[in-house]
């Protein structure tokens, strides 16, 4: 008797609860969404995380709010989103540090792998290799024959260990066999500061916040890197076409969930976030911004992840760093 009367309450507790999961999915976001960026307002993870924030508002009739949280190369911020709450109601919206930082810049707070869900690569955004007016190159070719005929004499500005401009240059000097000094900087203006004046003669970062100034002459684009000509500077060559191939731009931007966050919330935040990539206004500042959108499982990006992670582990491993994490 007790068997049977177990065996009913068993099935009357799954018919309780079993769609409280699903439902869960259904009803999100049913209050106010924080994306956390582990970078400073105004770069080129910022203006694309607020465009899909501000979409991502209208799909889901709720608040997306944005919240910076700069410092550590990218650790700060992405520490904070993990020890947020698996709910879907804090998402990470991540750069190159997370596969970089593992090696460059460990932390115990957090790990990228483990800590969360990966939901989707977003994209990537176009880089734009730039010498200071003051210099005489007028060629990719001439830069490199400089370069490599005074190793260490000329000086390449980042805005910090393991961001898209320190991890471009890093590699173009292991492709070209080249030696140049990193120059960090803690702030953009001061970054702009020094490369118009020439106090430091190369940067290969972001269209985002360069774009207007190589198209003023403030500084002077050599090549740009990405599988084709750009139509933002169509008459800069790629770098592969000049004898430079990176295979990849190093900067990428994914989403992430806190671990735990329930499959279903994850695969409704996939598939909104590619309906915002795929609209034809995004389209449109895809390419007045320089992105190149790429979007697809929340496994594309657990691959691209793990791809980059050990591909900038093995160039830290042969020296390409210096003394950083080389172990």
């Amino acid at each position: 008797m007790w068997k049977k009367s177990f065996a009913a309450l068993a099935v009357a507790l799954a018919a309780l609860f079993a769609p409280n999961a699903p439902a869960a999915a259904q009803d999100y976001p049913n209050r106010p969404v924080r994306i956390v960026i582990a970078f400073s307002p105004a770069g080129a993870i910022d203006i694309l995380g607020r465009l899909i924030a501000e979409r991502l508002s209208k799909i889901w009739g709720q608040q997306v709010i944005v919240e910076n949280r700069p410092g550590g190369g990218g650790n700060i911020g992405a520490a904070a989103a993990a020890a947020a709450a698996p709910d879907g109601y804090t998402l990470h919206f991540g750069a190159q540090t997370l596969g970089t930082n593992v090696t460059l810049s460990p932390t115990t707070a957090f790990h990228p792998v483990t800590s969360f869900e990966p939901i989707m690569l977003v994209g990537t955004a176009l880089e734009i290799l730039m010498v200071a007016n003051a210099t005489p190159f007028k060629s990719v070719k001439e830069l490199i024959d400089y370069a490599k005929a005074n190793p260490g004499k000329l000086n390449f500005a980042s805005v910090g260990l393991g961001t898209s401009a320190h991890l471009a240059t890093v590699l173009f000097m292991e492709v070209t066999g080249t030696k140049m000094q990193h120059i960090p900087y803690a702030q953009m203006s001061q970054t702009y500061t020094d490369v118009f004046s020439g106090r430091t003669e190369v940067w290969f970062t972001t269209a985002g916040g360069s774009l207007p100034h190589v198209r003023s002459g403030k500084v002077r684009g050599l090549a740009v890197n990405g599988p084709a000509r750009s139509k933002l500077l169509p008459e800069l060559p790629t770098l592969k076409e000049v004898g430079v191939d990176m295979q990849n731009e190093s900067s990428w931007y994914g989403f992430f969930a806190p671990k735990g966050t329930p499959k279903a919330i994850i695969d409704k935040v996939n598939k909104d976030l590619q309906t915002v990539i795929d609209s034809p206004e995004m389209k449109e500042r895809e390419l007045a911004l320089g992105y190149r959108f790429i979007g697809g499982t929340p496994d594309r990006l657990a691959a691209h992840l793990k791809s980059e992670t050990d591909k900038w582990a093995a160039l830290a491993k042969k020296g390409a760093f210096g003394d950083i994490a080389k172990k």
